[in-house]
């Protein structure tokens, strides 16, 4: 597939099982204030409100030290398979508001790579008419307040002309719309671009305190906190609306920043509420769990050998041969940094956690509450450095928890993509997606836990060199996104299949294959493709994998079953 890759240049666009026993909630707020799992209470429109929660990079295993999300876990529905489509920031956003894979949305890459036929970033998602196919709009347009607060789209940003900074457009489909634009992954110190209903964008500049300040006027200015007060004004300000209302927060956190705010920030700086004292590496606030207790034996695969995950070529006569590995770079990611940015990673997520409880105590008992993330994120696993990209279980799988009236508590077994939170929200609003949206609703699972759902994930990834303004290379860990072919890949209860495209030139191609079966947990040991892949299990796999390349959206809703 040509359009999966590009080297500067543009072109055509041609287990964590959640059990409520295990959970100590002493010293936790309270959640949800009205009480729990009753049918929908009537408003005048008899439809629900809706929050999303979207993380930055928060993987699976930061779930488990967040105690108000770990509540909400257990009140509600824990999706113990969920997925996203990319594994990158700007195409998995856009692949959850459309409902849509990259191949379809046009958002393939962070950056624009060209700017006169750009391929990724805000200006191939506005250039594409994704913002028209958003569910945002289709929402509004049904009646409901549309509500947005933090993180937007990659390249979303303050422009200069003629020497003033001028605002981005405003994006349809929104009527409260405050993002803190790309200044926020260092947490302090960033424009926001707001507007209420009808009227103009307007940027306001949130100054980061000195140094100095008190940890309460230093965590004032905490995006993640600027985003939490934010989030809780627009409930309180229609929760008692006759109109239902939607809600998307997304915060910063738990992303690496980009520039320190403060000379002595680590690459990901949580609330300073949440740091260790000085000399202290193992104290803080991780939630749910002591600092101490947090270990790189929680990161699956953690050091395991590279020379076992080379991809195979496929021949015509159906046999196999090695192919080269396209995980080379050095390893530079120390043990003992990727356990201090581990511990640092669930720090942060505590600012996100008590928003969550916040966020919950705040909303009227007819609302759902989401929280997720737009991709993982490896720290060390499989000899990678630090980043995301690749279609292994620690980049693609996601915290999914769903909480309101009439979930049935528990956890959930279906497959479920992040390009599925779309036509779930229409449908929980009554609209009937358009057949255009290529992902599947799971409204059934949120009453019935074992009603039938997807069978199979899909991954869908373009190789890029780094261009100006690309913000998930994370330097200060390692690096490994830029050396990340690019690939389609499935993912069903038996393993994953991938086929990489080794050749990285636009128009040429050289598939290889990686083929992973899970016996014991999500950890791709080892590549079995030339041994495995005429077996039953793989040949089922394969075939879904040809279901998915280049799928129209009914042909892509088909391919899950």
């Amino acid at each position: 597939m040509a359009w999966r890759k590009t080297l500067g240049v543009s072109a055509t666009l041609a287990t964590l099982i959640l059990v409520a026993t295990a959970i100590h909630f002493a010293t936790a707020p309270a959640g949800r204030a009205t009480a729990g799992h009753q049918g929908p209470q009537e408003t005048a429109s008899g439809r629900p409100s809706i929050v999303m929660v979207l993380m930055d990079d928060a993987s699976y295993e930061l779930l488990a030290t967040m105690p108000q999300s770990m509540r909400m876990a257990a009140e509600g529905a824990s999706y113990q398979n969920a997925h996203v489509v990319d594994s990158l920031c700007c195409s998995s956003r856009t692949s959850i508001f459309t409902g849509r894979p990259p191949h379809q949305t046009g958002v393939l890459t962070n950056t624009p790579n060209d700017p006169r036929d750009p391929i990724g970033g805000f200006a191939a998602f506005r250039r594409h008419g994704n913002a028209q196919r958003a569910f945002n709009l289709a929402l509004q347009r049904s009646g409901y307040t549309t509500g947005f607060v933090g993180k937007y789209l990659n390249g979303y940003d303050v422009t200069m002309k003629h020497g003033k900074r001028v605002p981005p457009p405003i994006v349809p489909g929104w009527d409260h719309f405050d993002a803190i634009l790309g200044g926020g992954y260092p947490e302090w110190g960033f424009w926001r671009a707001h507007h209420n209903e009808h009227g103009p964008m307007r940027l306001t500049y949130d100054a980061k305190p000195p140094r100095d300040s008190t940890t309460d006027q230093l965590d004032a200015h905490y995006a993640t906190n600027v985003e939490s007060r934010d989030a809780v004004d627009f409930v309180q300000r229609h929760r008692d609306d006759n109109k239902p209302y939607f809600l998307e927060v997304a915060t910063y956190a738990p992303h690496a920043q980009l520039k320190k705010a403060y000379p002595d920030n680590p690459p990901f700086p949580p609330a300073f509420a949440d740091r260790p004292p000085t000399g202290d590496p193992t104290g803080g606030n991780c939630g749910m769990k002591l600092c101490s207790q947090l270990a790189l034996r929680d990161l699956a695969g953690f050091g395991d050998p590279r020379a076992d995950n080379a991809p195979t070529y496929l021949h015509r006569d159906g046999s196999t041969s090695p192919a080269p590995p396209w995980n080379v770079n050095p390893v530079t990611l120390k043990a003992s940094q990727a356990l201090r940015e581990y511990r640092n990673r669930a720090r942060m997520v505590q600012a996100v956690d008590r928003m969550i409880g916040r966020l919950r105590a705040a909303v009227g008992p007819n609302t759902y509450v989401i929280l997720t993330s737009d991709n993982g994120y490896h720290l060390g696993q499989l000899r990678l450095n630090g980043g995301k990209g690749t279609p292994y279980d620690f980049d693609t799988r996601v915290p999914l928890v769903v909480d309101g009236p009439g979930v049935t508590p528990g956890p959930r077994r279906q497959f479920v993509s992040n390009i599925d939170l779309a036509p779930t929200f229409e449908r929980l609003a009554g609209i009937t997606p358009p057949s255009s949206v290529s992902g599947v609703s799971f409204l059934n699972s949120l009453r019935h836990p074992h009603a039938r759902g997807g069978r199979y994930v899909f991954f869908d990834h373009t190789y890029a060199l780094s261009q100006p303004g690309e913000v998930d290379n994370d330097t200060a860990v390692g690096g490994d996104l830029e050396q990340v072919p690019s690939y389609i890949g499935v993912r069903g209860r038996q393993g994953l299949l991938a086929r990489f495209d080794l050749d990285n030139s636009w128009s040429g191609h050289r598939y290889a294959y990686e083929l992973y079966r899970y016996h014991r947990g999500f950890f791709e040991r080892t590549n079995v493709f030339a041994a495995d892949h005429d077996q039953p299990w793989a040949r089922t796999l394969m075939r879904k994998l040809r279901q998915w390349d280049d799928c129209t959206p009914a042909q892509c809703r088909a391919a899950t079953r």
